[in-house]
């Protein structure tokens, strides 16, 4: 196939084989001489051998720091259309989306097992703090509530004007548990009901001061009034004996009598087992002869069972109620 020529002939210089696409000559003479110039070329005819080429129209220059526009219908083009943004960029969000390695099974367990372990310390921590809220502040709500009500019992039961020359009961006339004195520490401020027995759950957690069981009672004409509590927790009624010193009184009122005592001495530590401080003339005190005495006992150190601390007093005073409150009490 032989490519088209345009009118008028060959050019010189040319043979009829050399024409593929058609070239118009290059005007001569001066440019405004030439109107045609302006004239669009004709565009030329192709056949098979010829090659299409797309032409791109000519952009304005891009001002100073512009970001270089990609021609339509470039790949760029395409990026931006799918949500792509610049090369890589897609590839480099895709990656920071990525979720992050899965955890090894053995760190897994170890993840799992500490965190097992830590939850448990928390739990039991949490528990020893109740613990603790409870036996120092809980328990002593509970015993003072309890001993407020015991005492008023025994002040209502006595009430009851009682039959001259009546005595108080001998020691073991009372159930395990059950009230019949009141104790007063007047440079303490303390009142307390004195119970007897001094069982845990039936005395001493309730609040109460305990009676020696087989110890003597105060209206006895010899003996040892022997009695103790708590020094902590559950009311803590003998917290404090510790400050008291010898010439301080104590007294204990019972339905017809008071009874005065005055301290004399004591011991700052002796073993739980140590049971002669609570003998008729307890071992350890000032007193070598037959009497009676009351003695005080409560644990020592302070949150401690390890040992006792005890109080020794002689009676100095014995007060029937109808004739009022011994001046112990009333400060006269």
């Amino acid at each position: 196939m032989t490519a088209v020529r345009p009118e008028g002939g060959a050019q010189p210089g040319r043979g009829a084989d050399d024409w593929g696409v058609y070239q118009p000559a290059p005007p001569t003479g001066p440019a405004e001489d030439r109107p045609e110039a302006a004239v669009q070329a004709p565009q030329p005819v192709l056949d098979d051998r010829t090659v299409q080429l797309r032409v791109v129209p000519e952009q304005a220059p891009a001002p100073a720091g512009a970001e270089p526009q990609a021609a339509p219908g470039g790949r760029a083009e395409r990026r931006r259309a799918g949500g792509l943004g610049a090369p890589g960029t897609g590839r480099r969000r895709a990656a920071g989306r990525q979720a992050a390695p899965l955890p090894r099974p053995r760190e897994r367990r170890r993840v799992v097992v500490a965190r097992t372990v830590g939850e448990v310390f928390i739990t039991l921590g949490l528990v020893m703090l109740l613990f603790v809220a409870y036996q120092l502040w809980w328990t002593n709500v509970q015993a003072d509530a309890s001993a407020d009500a015991a005492g008023h019992r025994l002040e209502q039961q006595w009430s009851t004007p009682q039959p001259s020359g009546a005595a108080t009961p001998p020691a073991g006339a009372f159930e395990p548990g059950q009230g019949f004195a009141l104790l007063y520490i007047p440079r303490l401020g303390l009142k307390y009901p004195v119970a007897e027995g001094t069982g845990k759950q039936q005395v001493l957690d309730k609040g109460l001061v305990g009676h020696y069981t087989g110890t003597a009672m105060p209206a006895d004409r010899a003996g040892n009034f022997a009695v103790a509590a708590h020094r902590t927790t559950h009311g803590q009624p003998f917290r404090k004996i510790g400050q008291l010193k010898p010439g301080d009184t104590i007294v204990v009122e019972t339905a017809t009598t008071y009874y005065t005592y005055q301290v004399a001495g004591g011991i700052p530590e002796t073993p739980p087992g140590n049971v002669g401080v609570i003998q008729a003339v307890p071992k350890g005190s000032p007193f070598t002869q037959p009497g009676r005495y009351i003695t005080l006992t409560t644990c020592t150190p302070e949150f401690s069972a390890r040992g006792r601390l005890i109080v020794f007093g002689r009676m100095v005073d014995e007060r029937p109620r109808s004739q009022g409150k011994p001046a112990a009490l009333t400060g006269q």
